[in-house]
């Protein structure tokens, strides 16, 4: 059953696809910057195209949680939406306000922008990640409480689901553990102590939960497996997740000044993380092995069995790569760290995100499907990114084994800018790939623009 104000979700994931291009946009500038130097300097330089790229990654995501949320809540609940209005003007508020911190990273310098935004009245600026002025900050907070306010007294007065709940869970835990993006100590090791607790225990703790519910929630769309089935995977999931991830935030603690029990708890625990993942993977084969129905949208199941696959590839398998202690001394902060960050977060995020608006969207237009074409085209997107995120990685790589090994293995280790020099190549062959990911990206907008008749289910 549909119910009207799922229809809020809409202008969320165009927002949010709106957004991932210019993600994707300013990542390829920034790959250029990082073969030519002074390539569109002092326009727009490094750092800034850097703080502009990772902090549109983390908008795009939230708006695609939130259009997610405000979609499947209600049918989860079996309920409307508490106040549809409520979600629309937050949606504005947040897009205007996350509008003008990107014009404000790229128009006026950093320091001024401090300045102009009342950075010394509580100084929160200048950290990697959460680098937005304290007025974006509170005002991410309030869209947040506003918006956990609208899907909780919904909650309350409909059906109370597992997914609903640890959906829930998730948005609940992004909002809270955010809150310690306000606490900047000036003590560098206590600050960097606290600072994971948002970027680690949002990527690799609650964001998970979103993850999984947002994956359940389309498999059991899809396939038309029993609910309880689906549900006791979930269980299991949640909880590999929130064991591993939680103390796994130690192997972030390896080299900042924390006791040295860290190197075993974080080695130990991360090395954990990457079963969760699997069993991810497993679940959604096994789901989509299990169904007891065709579903006419098989982009969206597509989408999902990559989803799997591709987080449990990027933050399992990579992450494990260079996560125990005695690796981690000699990779950390080398391009091996951004070759696990690019495949682990399109392969967890991005595609659950890119997987629920293939669901979605189709269903808010008035089709139970997009048509054959449509679907063909979006496949050929899935493969495109995909493909192109896996050439990134690889190369991004092999561009990191080569820099520990010049810059920090060898018995004559040469100078950071002297290694860089030999990486040209891999940087020429990851800004080529990244080429692939923006045309697969294309593709897959200009999929939901192709007309013709909706596939049929098969009988």
């Amino acid at each position: 059953m549909q119910y009207s104000s799922q229809a809020v979700a809409k202008p969320y994931f165009i927002a949010a696809i709106g957004l991932f291009t210019g993600q994707v946009l300013f990542g390829l500038i920034m790959g250029l910057q990082y073969i030519i130097g002074d390539f569109l300097f002092p326009a727009i330089p490094f750092n800034v195209a850097r703080m502009v790229h990772t902090n549109l990654l983390i908008v795009w995501l939230l708006f695609g949680f939130m259009g997610a949320a405000y979609y499947m809540i209600p049918e989860e609940t079996e309920t409307e939406l508490y106040s549809p209005k409520l979600a629309l003007l937050m949606f504005w508020i947040f897009l205007v306000a996350g509008a003008a911190t990107i014009l404000g990273y790229l128009l006026v310098p950093y320091a001024t922008l401090a300045q102009m935004t009342g950075n010394d009245i509580l100084e929160t600026m200048g950290r990697e990640f959460l680098e937005q002025p304290l007025l974006t900050k509170i005002g991410i907070v309030v869209v947040a409480l506003a918006f956990l306010f609208n899907l909780s007294m919904t909650m309350l007065k409909g059906r109370k689901t597992s997914i609903a709940i640890v959906l829930m869970l998730g948005l609940w835990g992004l909002a809270i553990f955010f809150l310690f993006s306000f606490y900047n100590p000036h003590n560098p090791v206590l600050d960097k102590y606290f600072w994971w607790w948002v970027v680690h225990l949002w990527v690799e703790g609650v964001w998970e939960l979103i993850l999984g519910s947002l994956l359940a929630f389309v498999l059991i769309k899809v396939t038309g497996v029993d609910r309880e089935v689906i549900e006791k995977w979930l269980y299991v999931i949640i909880t590999l997740t929130l064991v591993t991830g939680i103390i796994g935030t130690g192997h972030h603690y390896f080299w900042i000044g924390t006791p040295e029990y860290w190197q075993w708890w974080g080695s130990v625990f991360s090395a954990l993380e990457p079963i969760p993942f699997f069993a991810m993977t497993v679940f959604a084969f096994n789901m989509v092995n299990r169904r007891r129905r065709e579903h006419p949208n098989k982009a969206a199941t597509l989408w999902a069995l990559g989803t799997g696959v591709m987080s449990f590839l990027g933050a399992g398998v990579w992450g494990f790569l260079h996560t125990l202690a005695p690796v981690n001394y000699y990779t950390h902060g080398t391009q091996i760290t951004a070759a696990h960050g690019h495949m682990a977060f399109y392969g967890a995020y991005a595609m659950v995100v890119l997987c629920i608006i293939s669901y979605a969207m189709p269903i808010l237009r008035g089709r139970a499907a997009n048509s054959e074409k449509s679907q063909v085209l979006e496949m050929w997107a899935f493969w495109l990114m995909t493909v192109a995120m896996v050439f990134i990685t690889l190369f991004l790589t092999a561009a990191g084994i080569l820099q520990v090994w010049l810059q920090r293995y060898s018995a004559t280790p040469i100078p950071f800018m002297a290694a860089q020099d030999q990486l040209t190549i891999f940087y020429w062959l990851r800004e080529g790939s990244g080429v692939m990911f923006l045309i697969g990206l294309l593709v897959y907008i200009a999929s939901f623009f192709v007309g013709g008749e909706p596939r049929k289910a098969a009988a």
